[in-house]
């Protein structure tokens, strides 16, 4: 990993002679995104190299606004030809399209320059790389004699380098950096000679905070072995666990309800819901794009106004929605800087560490409070209506019989309402742990219809 990116102050400079030059042709607003990162990535599979990728991306995007019509345009060629023509084009393209009366940069922008620890200069060599990666693979394949096969286990590492400025005067940069393994190995039942698959993996923004690989090689390994023997249940009505990692998915489904995006096209349930129980009184969910080492952290937004902590659920009455400065304008509303941004394009609402607030019971205490029920490891499928709520998806997992878990199931279905599956989470783990930007505790749904055979 190299941290010999380009001197901030070169990027500045350059943005600020772009937005000069767009004012020059007529311009009544505008703004600049440069993105500059590397990339490496290596797979390995049974000892041996798959695949090694080395990317450098460098990429400039420039948004012009003529009144109320816009244009967004972008290119990885910084030559002065190459950004006057850019200038050029963009003015053009914007004065050519339909008037939007909601369009126009945010009056206020971030001031305030909170350091997150978001990068860590660790540099990472190729032969490194491929020596985690074998080495997390190794710890899988020797974990169990069972553990017969591997997918492959890969090691990535990245960083990069974000710098926007507008016509309003506003400057700012940020770097920051991740490593990430995975592994995925492969089990065969000796009696059956049924096979099953799972992985494990381990991200951190520092080198130094991450996982050995022998312990995600283990974690892999036991995932795997657990499932073997898997078998379909019968149909019916009962308490169902999602484990962390899928009650992150069912957080995503939250996070996706609460976007201003979806809000004002009339893509979600929780449309006039601001001020309503959404959840029972122990559910409070957090958007904080100021969280130390997050992996959605950031000291600005896509739209240059400054991150912060939104309770969006608190004690479980919907507080908040997640909004950029477009669809807070459509909902007659501000921003709550949460705009995500691609190099180019205009900004839409995302997450930036969005979590489900830990509860106090430990994840076995959870499984022992069911007598007959379900808990879920892997969700297949996206069964999901945004608009009503109406929640179908495969899944697999273990059977929960007198409060343990009994055996592993798969080829079943789960289906319920979100509206409902959210009032009727009856315990939140304490297990909460960061590997994204959307993150949740185990958590446990009263009843929920499991289809089997």
């Amino acid at each position: 990993m190299s941290s010999a990116l380009p001197a901030v102050q070169d990027y500045s400079q350059l943005a600020l002679d772009l937005l000069a030059r767009a004012k020059q042709r007529g311009a009544t607003e505008a703004d600049v995104m440069v993105v500059d990162g590397h990339n490496l990535s290596v797979q390995v599979r049974l000892s041996a190299v798959d695949r090694l990728t080395k990317a450098r991306e460098k990429r400039l995007g420039l948004r012009v606004f003529f009144g109320k019509r816009s244009a967004s345009t972008s290119t990885s060629d910084f030559s002065k030809s190459s950004l006057d023509q850019l200038v050029a084009d963009t003015c053009a393209l914007a004065q050519a399209v339909v008037e939007d009366p909601i369009s126009g940069l945010p009056a206020a922008y971030a001031t305030d320059r909170p350091d997150l620890d978001l990068y860590d200069a660790t540099e990472l060599g190729t032969d490194e790389h491929i020596a985690l990666a074998k080495r997390a693979e190794a710890a899988a394949l020797s974990a169990d004699p069972r553990v017969s096969n591997s997918e492959g286990a890969d090691f990535n590492s990245s960083d990069g380098h974000v710098l926007m400025a507008n016509s309003h005067g506003f400057v700012g940069d940020y770097r920051s950096s991740s490593f990430s393994m995975s592994v995925s190995p492969v089990a065969t039942d000796p009696s059956t000679g049924g096979m099953q698959r799972d992985s494990w993996y381990a991200i951190q923004r520092a080198y130094a905070r991450l996982e050995s690989p022998e312990s995600v090689g283990k974690e892999a390994a036991r995932r795997t072995l657990r499932r073997l023997g898997a078998r379909k249940v019968p149909t019916c009505k009962a308490p169902v666990i999602f484990d962390q990692e899928m009650a992150g998915s069912l957080m995503g489904n939250l996070c996706g309800a609460v976007s201003g995006h979806a809000l004002y096209k009339g893509a979600s349930f929780l449309i006039g819901q601001l001020g309503s129980k959404i959840a029972p009184e122990t559910v409070t969910v957090y958007d904080d794009g100021r969280m130390p080492r997050g992996f959605g952290s950031r000291p600005f937004d896509g739209d240059g106004l400054p991150t912060r902590k939104t309770p969006v659920v608190k004690r479980g009455i919907l507080k908040n929605y997640l909004l950029d400065t477009y669809s807070g304008r459509k909902l007659g509303m501000a921003s709550t800087g949460n705009a995500s941004r691609s190099v180019g394009e205009s900004p839409s609402v995302g997450p930036t560490n969005f979590y489900l607030a830990p509860g106090g019971s430990a994840p076995e205490e959870i499984i022992r409070s069911v007598k007959r029920g379900l808990y879920v490891t892997e969700l297949i499928g996206f069964g999901i209506n945004m608009v009503t709520g109406d929640y179908s998806r495969g899944a697999a997992g273990f059977w929960i019989e007198n409060g343990e878990l009994a055996y592993p199931v798969e080829e079943i279905t789960i289906a319920g309402n979100l509206k409902r599956m959210l009032l009727d989470i009856e315990m939140i783990g304490s297990d909460l742990e960061f590997r994204g930007r959307i993150a949740s505790p185990t958590v446990k749904i009263a009843e929920m219809t499991i289809a089997g055979h």
